[in-house]
């Protein structure tokens, strides 16, 4: 879940990983991993999918920026981030199970999202959602989403949105992490299961 704000990006992610088993049975292995990954100074992205496809091309796609940003003497910009994801989504589109959800700040463009969706689609938009848990608030999203929110209410928009998905998806995760992203820095916060927003009883 990902939401820009009038100076900001707010990027948030629930825990739950699942897997599958060689019968393609569905399990959650962790409900805590974070799936909130940096790739460079101020961007990141959430991952979806395969937990493994997802930390191969995240790693790959490291590389390659920190690469890009020597080369180039200056930080890499957001789609940059977002177009390495997608190239690596598209080159293994037939054995990859991963998407990506990419935000930052870059000098360009300031607070960008893009969605890189599974088999490689790159797409803009100014908030997205992605994931198991998304199918649940699509309808929340729509009613609550409003451009030039402030921090608060973004960093509310996106706890209440994770809130909603995990408390309706049973392989979505028990903690939520939440990345600030600004011209000034990166801040981190995390929203512990007990302290996350009640919808309905549980």
């Amino acid at each position: 879940m990902e939401k820009r704000c009038t100076d900001s990006q707010v990027k948030g992610v629930s825990t739950g990983v699942s897997k599958s088993g060689p019968v393609r049975l569905e399990y959650v292995s962790s409900k805590t991993i974070n799936k909130v990954i940096q790739v460079h100074d101020r961007i990141f992205c959430c991952m979806a999918g395969s937990l493994a496809d997802a930390q191969a091309v995240t790693k790959a796609a490291k590389s390659h920026l920190s690469f890009h940003s020597v080369q180039m003497e200056t930080p890499p910009l957001v789609i940059a981030a977002a177009s390495v994801l997608k190239d690596l989504c598209y080159k293994s589109k037939e054995e990859l199970q991963a998407g990506f959800i990419t935000a930052g700040w870059d000098r360009k463009k300031g607070p960008q999202v893009y969605i890189v969706a599974l088999g490689g689609m790159l797409i803009s938009q100014p908030v997205t959602i992605g994931g198991s848990g998304s199918t649940y608030i699509y309808g929340y999203v729509d009613a609550k989403y409003k451009p030039n929110m402030s921090r608060e209410e973004c960093l509310q928009f996106a706890t209440n949105a994770l809130a909603l998905a995990m408390g309706r998806d049973n392989v979505s995760g028990g903690v939520a992490h939440l990345v600030v992203i600004t011209e000034k820095g990166v801040e981190h916060v995390v929203v512990p299961g007990d302290k996350l927003p009640k919808f309905h009883d549980e």
